[in-house]
Parts: structure tokens; sequence; C-alpha cells
């Protein structure tokens, strides 16, 4: 038992100081505890044989399916619709995002394991940052948080609160008839999440400035910014996008696209007319109204040229946010190789939109720049019509599933390097959701083992080719696993050598003879303590029949003191040992002490809500 509580003081300390990478003290950890069960004396602390266990486990073969689900589904689209409709409903400001995040995930963890709702959630949150200019960092805390937060709002929200049941049948074996306790429905707990969800959204929204890291640019949107500040300084081009409305009697309708470009300097790239939004293949069409246009230009060209046609510019993108986001589309440079088929063709010979989906911007020949787009430094030219030579560097703006086929084509060399090659699948959009659906069906409706259910899911992704074997390999976060894994058999020790046993005993002795609700909030802060050092079922299992033994020699509700434990155990914020924190950690590039900040105050929270809410519903 020494050995076991100077071990955990060492990890704690290994995790705050943060000497060296948390997953490598977890794993160091794991390695003396190996070491320590060979000496006489302590061949009780840990068996060698199942010292690895850790790696076999529910919880870490759940967080490596669901991160492979997760991928898929990523893979097919769906996350950045997903992210496109959060974006369009909360805008880019942090105080309208981050609730509509952490609520909704919040919502779903309380019918999916909280570290697979943070999970799915993962790429959304990341792509709303990129498109935001939000950092990570300050939205992955409050929906990783909001994810613990609603596994307490069902009683299959959570481990514990499954477990609960089974363990009050087992402690009516012992109590007289009049004192036995009713199960739990499977919404009786529904108000009490539901609070705590708030208070954790609130915390965040009234407190978020001064207890989350600020967090660096996130380095996609820098990439983007660089981007842009590259071609304006070497191109003399401007990339952005607007978004433009011709209303019915425009003077514009009926003129061709070319014509328009030409005209106006700009660059009309894509069309919206009759509810389908279109990129724009053939520059001999016409435009027809009321619609709406994506033209790349210079602010002030295309400003001219919406009061020239009586046209209105939106201050933002809106029908093509999801269109031309930065993580789907931009610009990229090409150059035309020595032996391409493509030399002494023009683009509209090529069709190039039409058959590369590359809407040519400039073509750099030398020290020249050539473009339809007016510059301080550069005349208008009809670049459709000029022949390609080797060695022209193509300007163009495109979606990466497109540059990435120009990638594998022997006519271009691709230079730009910074963009997102990870090809999308929309075409198995219907597999991903067929198997997310099966492995949730599982989880809700059978007693299925929760990996299980979740490799179902996987496994189907994999075969139906939503993703490969290799890229799911890629899409598991190592680190988390190797965490989580690695720290299991410590809590095993903990409880095996009767440590955690002996300092519950120590403390409830202490709160003998305080009035009840002390002895209430006693429990709920043994269990919060508990749940840091072990997993959160263990503390369940083991805490649960001393508080129902405390309530009864107290004169209170056992039922009350054994929900207590079940939901206090998912007080888990203050170090990066739960699986929905471990998961967050790397993307977002927490340290322990930034969870030590938030999730302290958090971790008040939850007590003081949680014991007021018991109270008030039971």
């Amino acid at each position: 038992m020494g050995v076991v509580a100077a071990m955990l003081a060492f990890t704690v300390f290994l995790f705050v100081s943060e000497i060296i990478r948390i997953d490598l003290a977890a794993i160091l950890v794991l390695v003396l505890l190996g070491i320590f069960s060979y000496l006489p004396g302590l061949d009780n602390l840990a068996d060698p044989a199942h010292l690895f266990d850790g790696f076999a486990s529910n919880a870490v073969i759940s967080i490596i399916a669901v991160m492979i689900v997760g991928a898929g589904l990523d893979r097919t689209g769906i996350m950045n619709k997903v992210a496109a409709k959060i974006l369009k409903l909360g805008g880019t400001t942090e105080a309208r995002i981050l609730p509509i995040v952490s609520g909704t995930v919040g919502f779903i963890s309380s019918f999916l394991q909280n570290v697979g709702a943070a999970a799915l959630f993962l790429p959304v949150v990341s792509r709303i940052s990129v498109r935001s200019g939000i950092p990570l960092s300050r939205l992955l805390m409050p929906m990783g948080f909001c994810a613990i937060l609603g596994g307490t709002m069902t009683m299959v929200g959570s481990s514990p609160l499954i477990l609960l049941n089974d363990l009050i049948q087992s402690a009516n074996a012992s109590l007289p008839e009049g004192q036995k306790m009713e199960p739990f429905g499977l919404f009786s707990v529904t108000p009490i999440g539901a609070v705590l969800i708030l208070t954790g959204i609130l915390y965040f929204l009234l407190l978020g400035r001064w207890v989350l890291p600020g967090g660096a640019e996130d380095s996609d949107v820098a990439s983007a910014q660089g981007t842009s500040e590259y071609l304006q300084r070497v191109y003399g081009l401007d990339a952005s996008v607007f978004e433009v409305e011709v209303p019915e009697d425009s003077p514009l309708v009926g003129q061709i696209l070319a014509d328009i470009n030409n005209e106006n300097s700009i660059y009309i790239i894509s069309t919206f007319y009759r509810g389908k939004s279109s990129m724009v293949q053939i520059l001999t069409a016409e435009i027809a109204a009321p619609c709406r246009l994506a033209v790349i230009g210079q602010g002030g060209d295309v400003r001219r040229f919406a009061e020239r046609f009586g046209l209105t510019v939106r201050p933002e993108l809106d029908i093509f946010s999801e269109e031309f986001a930065s993580t789907n589309a931009g610009v990229a440079e090409l150059v035309i190789p020595p032996d391409s088929k493509l030399i002494g063709k023009s683009p509209r010979d090529l069709l190039l939109r039409k058959t590369y989906g590359l809407s040519l911007l400039a073509i750099h020949r030398g020290e020249d720049t050539l473009s339809h787009v007016k510059t301080e430094d550069h005349t208008p030219t009809q670049i459709g019509l000029v022949p390609f030579q080797a060695g022209d560097m193509l300007v163009g703006h495109t979606r990466w599933d497109n540059l990435m086929r120009l990638k594998r084509d022997p006519d271009f060399v691709v230079v730009t390097a910074d963009f997102p090659q990870d090809e999308l699948r929309p075409h198995k959009v219907g597999w991903a959701l067929f198997f997310f659906a099966i492995s949730l069906s599982l989880i809700l409706f059978t007693d299925v083992r929760l990996s299980l259910c979740l490799l179902v899911g996987a496994v189907g992704m994999m075969l139906s080719r939503v993703l490969s074997i290799d890229e799911a390999y890629r899409a598991v976060g190592w680190n988390t696993v190797f965490l989580l894994a690695s720290l299991i058999p410590l809590g095993h020790a903990v409880q095996n050598t009767g440590t955690a046993a002996w300092i519950a005993q120590q403390i409830l002795l202490v709160l003998d003879g305080w009035p009840i609700w002390a002895l209430q909030a006693g429990v709920a802060l043994l269990a919060t303590v508990f749940s840091l050092v072990m997993s959160n079922v263990g503390a369940t299992v083991l805490l649960v029949p001393l508080a129902v033994s405390i309530a009864v020699a107290a004169g209170a509700n056992p039922a009350v003191f054994a929900l207590t434990v079940a939901i206090s155990t998912s007080n888990s914020f203050i170090i990066p040992t739960h699986q929905v924190n471990a998961l967050i950690m790397g993307p977002a590039g927490y340290k322990v002490m930034d969870f030590v900040k938030s999730g302290g105050i958090m971790t008040v929270l939850f007590w003081i809500v949680s014991l007021l809410m018991l109270n008030l519903v039971f």
C-alpha cells in the first residue's frame, strides 16, 4: 500500500511538472509497476502476466474504434456539413459557437459514450476553428467537458450509471425490507445532467477568457493568410472570394461569363441558381437571375462591378461558405513540365475548368505575370486564349480534391504542398452512415460489449472502403491509447492492494457523526478523488456499498447516496486521466496545468451543483 501511494504521488508529480511528455510518463509508471512487482514482498503489486491487459481493455479498444468511426464519417464530408451548419447558426464568434457545439455534444453524450461523442465532434470543431479563426484550444476543452457532463443526463450516459442499478440490487440483499432501494429509471437523472451541462456552458461563456488557454493562431488559418500574402506579393493577385447577389432585373442578365470577367477585371468561379450551386465550367454560358455569384477579384474592382450592374456584395460568404472554405478549396500553383501534352494549347482549348476543375487566375512566365485581373504591375490579358509553354507557373483556384487528382496527372507538377491531402469520398456517405447506425443501435439496444459494438462500425467502414486500413491506423491517436492503457494497471493496483479501501475507510471514519448533508458532500468528494486515480467504474464499485452503509447508519436515503457516487465519478476535469481529456489534449496542445486551471473551478462547480440538484430532485 505504501509503494502504491508513493507511485500515485510520483505519477501526479510527473503529470503536473511535465518534465517528460505525459504519455511517456504513463509508460514509465507502467514499467516501474512491472519491475517493482518482481521485488520480494511486492509480488501482489501487479501481476506481470496481466501487466499489459490495459491495451486490450474495453475502454482502450473503444477509443481506437471510435476514432476510426469518426475518421470514416469525416472522410465522407459529413463533418464538413455539420461544421458549416454550426457556423451558419453561430457565425464566427466564440460566444455563439461555444454553446452550440458544447450543448450538442452534451446531448449526444447522454446516449453515446462520452469519449465517442467527443471523438466524433473532434474533426467538426477542428474545421470550425480553421474557418472561424477561433483557436482550437478555446473550443476543445468546453466541448470535452460538456461531453463528460452529458454522461450524467441518462442512466446509459456513463459506465458508473449503467452499473448503478446492478449495485443497488446487490446492496438490497443486506438491507431490511423497509430500506430496500428502488432502481432508477432511464431519465431519473436528466434534470441533474441538464443543469450540469448548462453550468459548464455558462462557466466557459462567463469565465472562458480567463480560464481557457489563449492558444496560438491555428496553423491552417495562418497558412491560409500566408498564402494570400504570398500571392499578393509575388503575383499582385488578391485571392479573396466575394459573394454577389444578382437581382432579376439586373442588366447583367443574358451576358456571357467570359465577357463579364474580361471587362470588369474579376473572375466568376461559381454560380447559385434555382437552389443549385455549381462551379463555372464553360465561360460561354450566360447569366440567369435571380442568382448569386462567387467572384474572385480585388475588393475595389468587385464593388465597382456591383455598382455598375445594381448588384449586392454580401459582407461574408453565405451560400458559398462551404464550397470555398479553406478546408475544401483554395489557390494553388502548378507548373507545366517540358513533356506535358498541354504545351501549345490554351485554357479555352482544353476546357480547363470543366476538364481539370481549375479556375485559372494567372500565368507566371519568366519575369511576367499574365492575368485578366488589372493590378498596379500588370495590364489585363485574356489568359484563356494564351497557349501554355513549358515552365509556365499556373496560379488557379481549385477544390483540394481536384488538386489531389492533378497531383497524379503527369501533365502538371503541383507546387502547392500545404493543403489537406485526404481525398474526400462523398459517394461513400451511405456506407458510413449505415455502419455508424449499426454501431449506435448495438450500443443502445443490446448488451453487446461497447468495444465490440464500435469495432463493428470500424471494420464495416474499412470493408466498404470508406477508409483504407492504413488510413484507419493513421486516424488513431496512439499517444492517447498509450496514456490510458499504461495507467490502467496503476488503477488496478490501487484497488487490488486495498489502498483504495483503506483510504476510503479512514476518510469515512473522520466523517462519522457529521450531518447528512456533510456526509453526502464528503462521499461526493471521495468519489471525485478516486475517479482521478483509478477507473470511474472501479471507484463506483468500491464506494457505492460504503456510501449505502453510511446512509443507513445516518438515517439518510441510501439510494441518493449511491447515486451521488455514480454521478460524482464523472467529476474528472483536473488532470487528463479521463478518456475525453486524454483525447483532446494532443490536438489542442493542452498542458496539464491548463486542466488544473480550468478543471479546478469546474470540479468545484460540479460538486456544488450536483449536490444541490440531487437534493432538489430526490
